[in-house]
């Protein structure tokens, strides 16, 4: 295993960013500067053509200042990142941005904050890879993806197409403030593989995603799905409309996790507490889930969304939200944990270096129970094996959800009758859901290769996931 090396360019600049601190210091009681280097590829392989691009999403280099005046914060953001600009950014910020609260709206009142903590810290920090995709260069990943989807296209007549993709990100960030200087670097890889199939006129898709806190040796572990994903999208041709009703579901990881993610992720984002936008908030101290349940949310499991420190310089760390069935905290940013009179638990995430920090879940899931997968579906007497999220609307005001599965396998007897229902929506109220969980297996599989977003925008990537879980669910 190797360690990410760190970014060149966060070294060419921080001996600027010292000296804009250091001016900063002179005049404000606090500040801080957080530099960034971000690098993200795309591949694609499909019938339509071979792609091979930026992500412009992940890639960037620059710089975000911020400031306390004694009563409130102001950001300034650039990729202009000399001692020359540095008189100007002073400017700027004095002149521009702090004076800002000074010309609010009629009725509109500044909040007052008082000085982030800054216990002193020095750290850096890399995560490892096995092999790194630059190394491997685009030529030899877009044969190997290539050669996955001939692979997967190949194995039966009805397959029309199939999709292969991978991508990369290795994002580099160093954080200084008065008392602290911590520099990160990590590398994650992404993967999905998506299948179309017909019979007569129905056509299906199924696909599968992977990811990892490492580098192109996911790739192998796309080539062992494939027998998975074929199979799937075949059983989908026979698939017939789902009944309305609400059945006991046995959940996959994968359905696991878009639940943990949509009905209780979101609903824990505490700066939704701030804005009065989350029923939660009414609800820390008391029964929320079964007994069975404890989640997390941080970087106690190392996925995609890992990381040593956030965007303001919170340090991650493991954050129990439900312990055996008790709500326990939400998850904040520093300003949200300031307002609310909280501690912050390292979940402010920017964007980019040109967006606001907001509340951002990372890797968040379900602990594993005690219970053999075989033994949770024996006990249904009739009931549906739950694979293949595809989407999901959370309501944190009023615990509301809504998901989307592909695929549900019916169980009848405790066992699996080869009987198939797609698509399949997924409903309820979110404490009725998680309260009728009764069994929870010993596996434990995250996911991420999707990116999670605030409402329509701010994306960031996180991953989510469990064990199996049992749970009387509505599906329709």
């Amino acid at each position: 295993m190797q360690k990410v090396t760190h970014s060149a360019y966060l070294a060419e600049k921080k001996p600027v960013a010292q000296k804009l601190l250091g001016k900063l210091l002179e005049k404000y009681d606090y500040a801080n500067v957080l530099l960034t280097d971000s690098d993200a590829k795309d591949y694609r392989v499909g019938k339509s053509g071979i792609s091979v691009a930026q992500n412009n999403r992940f890639v960037g280099k620059g710089m975000v200042v911020k400031v306390y005046d004694g009563r409130g914060y102001a950001e300034y953001s650039t990729n202009e990142i000399t001692e020359e600009n540095i008189p100007a950014m002073l400017e700027k910020i004095e002149r521009s941005l702090l004076p800002m609260g000074e010309r609010l709206p009629e009725g509109v009142e500044e909040a007052a904050y008082r000085k982030l903590a800054d216990e002193p810290c020095v750290l850096s920090e890399a995560t490892e890879y096995e092999i790194h995709p630059r190394e491997l260069g685009d030529e030899k990943i877009i044969g190997e993806i290539g050669r996955l989807r001939e692979l997967a296209v190949s194995g039966d007549e009805r397959i029309l197409d199939g999709v292969a993709m991978f991508q990369y990100q290795e994002y580099h960030k160093l954080f200084l403030s008065p008392n602290r200087d911590m520099e990160q670097s990590a590398l994650y890889c992404c993967g999905m593989m998506a299948l179309l199939a017909s019979k007569g006129e129905e056509v299906k898709q199924s696909f599968r995603g992977f990811s990892n806190l490492g580098g192109a040796e996911l790739l192998d572990g796309m080539e062992r799905a494939i027998p998975q994903i074929t199979r799937t999208v075949l059983d989908l041709l026979d698939a017939e409309p789902m009944e309305p009703g609400v059945y006991e579901c046995v959940c996959t990881p994968e359905v696991t996790g878009m639940i943990v993610h949509e009905a209780f992720g979101h609903g824990v984002e505490m700066d939704m507490f701030v804005k009065d936008r989350a029923l939660a908030r009414s609800y820390v101290g008391k029964q929320v889930a079964s007994p069975l349940v404890t989640m997390h949310d941080g970087c106690a499991q190392r996925e995609v969304a890992t990381y040593f420190f956030d965007d303001e310089g919170t340090l991650s760390h493991d954050t129990v939200v439900i312990d055996r069935g008790i709500l326990k905290a939400g998850i904040s940013d520093a300003q949200s944990a300031m307002h609310l009179g909280t501690a912050p638990t390292g979940n402010g995430r920017r964007e980019s270096y040109e967006r606001k920090a907001y509340t951002r879940m990372t890797n968040t899931y379900f602990e594993p129970g005690s219970d053999k997968v075989e033994d949770m579906i024996a006990s249904v007497k009739y009931g549906m094996l739950l694979e293949e999220p595809s989407s999901g609307m959370e309501d944190p005001k009023n615990w509301g959800i809504q998901c989307m599965v592909n695929l549900a396998r019916e169980i009848r007897d405790g066992k699996l009758t080869g009987r198939v229902f797609s698509p399949v929506v997924l409903t309820g109220y979110v404490p009725d859901l998680l309260k009728s969980i009764s069994m929870v297996s010993e596996d434990l599989e995250l996911g991420g290769c999707g990116a999670c977003g605030k409402g329509y925008k701010e994306w960031v990537k996180v991953s989510d996931g469990g064990p199996y879980i049992k749970a009387n669910i509505r599906l329709g």
